[in-house]
């Protein structure tokens, strides 16, 4: 090791160089603390051997220097001084000295200290080699997170333009769109696709689970509903001449069942309501498969929810689900929601729950489809106290 010995006795400096250098050690020597500054400035030392007692800087206050200066490994710092009593020794030690000598030195004593701060700069420098280690390891870390950020952050782009239209006007009916993901991406999902002039259907699936394998099963549900290729669509037929209609609600659930148990190798599976609309009548046929209940607002403000539960999709092979039917008459509204709207916490450590989302009818019941969502959704963030919600929330609002 490179040893620093500082004494203001010249004879002192030689007796302690000579069984250094016995040990095998590189030395060098100063005189007082200014000179040893310099020196451990130029080339630092891995251990310091200084006098306590010196004139000008005493020892005390070079170990002070010594400890305040920029270094890249640990210096071990050495104090010889013929002082004993444990109030002298606690003062080195509090301005960063690491053992004490007593002066006259023995050599074998010399040379035990030493090896025990060769042994503790061994140590430092296997935790140094360590903790580069670990700093390259979480600079790569570091490096694959951000990369999958970004590529989270294009995925929930790509997942929000499933929904391309948040809101359409109908000649009989307003359709408002709410999708928003707890994470990055989600796997909630709503939707809709037009069934000639007068029908439409409105999707409402909440995947099981959150993040990016929910996300891929939506999008692939997404394609079995599609509104832009009807020839592709699950829930639509073809006409003889050309057009197309829907088929029932309960048998497009109960053909997406087969679809997900035969063909995706998967095991999500997911709630469901469909709904097939008859803008000219108001006449609504659905479908629910574990999906919450769906509510119904009348034009005087009263509220009912409806439904017959069902099974959620893609569980049980050969399952049936049943259908239903509703009247919409003029100023009528229908709401499709997820649970993470009835099951968003509150700050009392209870749920929103339908009871929750009942009074919000009625209580925003002036606000039009789109700021209706919106009300919805400042209300359950300060309701639960952020807007950083463990569940995804999606919503589609009819307004007839």
């Amino acid at each position: 090791m490179r040893i620093l010995v500082v004494d203001d006795s010249g004879l002192q400096r030689k007796i302690l160089s000579s069984s250094l250098l016995k040990q095998g050690h590189d030395v060098v020597v100063a005189a007082g603390g200014e000179e040893a500054l310099a020196l451990c400035e130029a080339t630092p030392p891995d251990v310091v051997l200084s006098d306590w007692m010196m004139p000008g800087m005493d020892g005390l206050e070079f170990c002070k220097r010594f400890r305040a200066m920029e270094r890249e490994g640990y210096g071990y710092f050495i104090l010889l001084t013929s002082k004993s009593e444990k109030g002298a020794v606690a003062r080195g030690l509090d301005n960063g000295a690491d053992d004490f000598l007593t002066k006259p030195v023995h050599p074998d004593e010399l040379r035990a200290r030493i090896t025990a701060g060769e042994r503790i700069l061994q140590m430092q420098r296997q935790l140094s080699d360590q903790n580069r280690v670990i700093s390259r390891t979480l600079d790569e870390l570091q490096g694959l997170y951000d990369a999958l950020d970004n590529d989270l952050i294009e995925a929930k782009k790509l997942q929000q333009s499933l929904v391309r239209e948040r809101y359409r006007r109908f000649d009989t009916a307003d359709l408002s769109l709410l999708l928003r993901p707890s994470g990055h991406v989600g796997g909630d999902l709503v939707g809709f696709f037009p069934v000639g002039k007068t029908r439409l259907g409105i999707f409402a699936i909440d995947v099981s689970g959150h993040g990016i394998s929910s996300a891929l099963m939506t999008a692939r549900l997404a394609g079995y509903l599609s509104a832009t290729t009807p020839d592709q669509n699950v829930a639509l037929r073809e006409a003889g001449d050309g057009s197309y209609v829907m088929n029932p609600p309960d048998e497009v659930i109960e053909r997406l069942n087969r679809l997900v148990l035969e063909e995706m190798e998967t095991e999500h599976y997911f709630t469901m309501l469909l709904a097939d609309v008859d803008l000219a009548t108001g006449h609504v046929q659905l479908s629910q498969a574990g999906h919450p209940h769906p509510l119904v607002q009348r034009a005087d403000g009263t509220v009912e929810l409806v439904g017959t539960g069902g099974l959620p999709v893609g569980l049980i092979e050969d399952a049936e689900f049943d259908k239903f039917e509703l009247e919409l008459a003029k100023g009528d509204r229908l709401l499709l929601y997820s649970d993470g709207i009835t099951e968003c916490p509150d700050a009392g450590g209870g749920f929103f729950e339908e009871d929750g989302l009942i009074r919000l009818a009625k209580a925003q019941r002036h606000l039009p489809g789109r700021e209706f969502l919106e009300a919805m959704v400042w209300t359950l963030a300060e309701s639960t106290g952020t807007d950083d919600f463990p569940d995804d929330i999606s919503a589609a609002l009819l307004e007839f």
